[in-house]
């Protein structure tokens, strides 16, 4: 009979934390196992081998509670039985379909490698994710965006001609940095990951192109433009070593600790800054991803471009983007019509 056992974390001597759940040896070494296949093999990021890894689990806990200690009980029945238990304790859409993908990974892997006969998960079905149309600024909002920072001491020409003091070179810094950060975010379009990730090595200034390397385990060369080029140029030149600590090596981003820079600190900037722009949305730096998508688009750019420059696996991704485009349209309509 397979039975889960609680443990919870002790510290001096008493029990804390709720507890948690521990499988039978068999099935924690079966999880274990496909925990290493996503990392090896697939190249999962680690939020997708946390996500799946947990998602497992919670499936093996509950084929537990059916009364099978082994994978040989796992059916399209309790796989069916566990989604519909997942839903009726009020998970999402987007969890559903990432667990049904969670667990037609794992029979599939499980199949594979001789764990199960036969792979019980193909024929499983889940909701898919309900696809909002992502938030995107206008033009002229993406421009006052990208208003340049004061003048590179810090303060507009107009302050230093009046004699005011200059200020801290670090704030100053922080200036020049942001600034290209949104500059380099909107004119490229990569991911807030990919950014953070970026070491000085990946930027060709010649050609105005930066080498991202992307999910997959995928690099792609990725165009930007002159307003990005000068803008990376001046933190380069005259911000980055004001912040750069020890710990920076190559990183073209560094935050006022002297490290890289996180994707944290990245995302309360936008927010910050998309506050001071007149009617644009709440959005954070993958809306400026959606944006840029969605500008290219509207300017005639090819799917297929777009995607490649995007790093999409999937053309139906970057197919949103024209939804996207045709809601604005219709909307435009709607006001500008006489008889819409």
């Amino acid at each position: 009979m397979c039975r889960i056992v609680p443990a919870q974390q002790v510290l001096h001597g008493v029990r804390v934390g709720p507890p948690q759940r521990t499988l039978p040896d068999p099935l924690a070494a079966a999880v274990s196992a496909f925990r290493a296949y996503l990392r090896a093999e697939r190249n999962s990021s680690e939020h997708t081998v946390r996500a799946y890894a947990a998602d497992v689990s919670d499936l093996l806990e509950h084929l537990c509670r059916t009364g099978s200690s082994d994978l040989s009980g796992l059916t399209l029945a309790i796989l069916r039985s566990w989604l519909a238990r997942s839903r009726t304790q009020g998970r999402s859409r987007s969890t559903l379909a990432r667990r049904g993908s969670s667990a037609r990974a794992f029979t599939a892997w499980a199949h594979q490698t001789g764990r199960i006969e036969t792979d019980v998960g193909a024929l499983l079905a889940s909701p898919r994710p309900h696809r909002e149309l992502p938030g995107v600024l206008g033009v002229e909002q993406a421009n006052r965006l990208m208003q340049p920072p004061l003048h590179p001491a810090g303060q507009s020409s107009a302050a230093v001609d009046e004699g005011d003091p200059q200020p801290d070179p670090r704030d100053s810094a922080v200036g020049l940095r942001d600034h290209a950060i949104v500059e380099l975010l909107y004119a490229t379009g990569i991911r807030v990951g990919e950014l953070v990730a970026l070491d000085l090595t990946a930027l060709d200034p010649s050609r105005r192109v930066v080498r991202v390397h992307g999910k997959g385990d995928r690099d792609r060369s990725v165009p930007y433009g002159l307003p990005a080029q000068e803008a990376v140029q001046a933190w380069i030149e005259h911000g980055r070593a004001e912040l750069a600590g020890p710990d920076a090596g190559q990183a073209l981003f560094v935050g006022v600790r002297g490290r890289r820079m996180d994707q944290r600190a990245v995302r309360t900037m936008v927010h910050r800054r998309l506050r001071g722009v007149d009617g644009a949305p709440d959005l954070g730096p993958h809306g400026l991803r959606h944006s840029a998508a969605t500008h290219l688009l509207e300017g005639g750019a090819d799917l297929r471009l777009v995607q490649e420059l995007l790093g999409h696996a999937s053309l139906a991704t970057t197919q949103l983007y024209t939804h996207v485009s045709v809601e604005r349209l219709r909307r435009t309509y709607q006001q500008a019509h006489p008889r819409a």
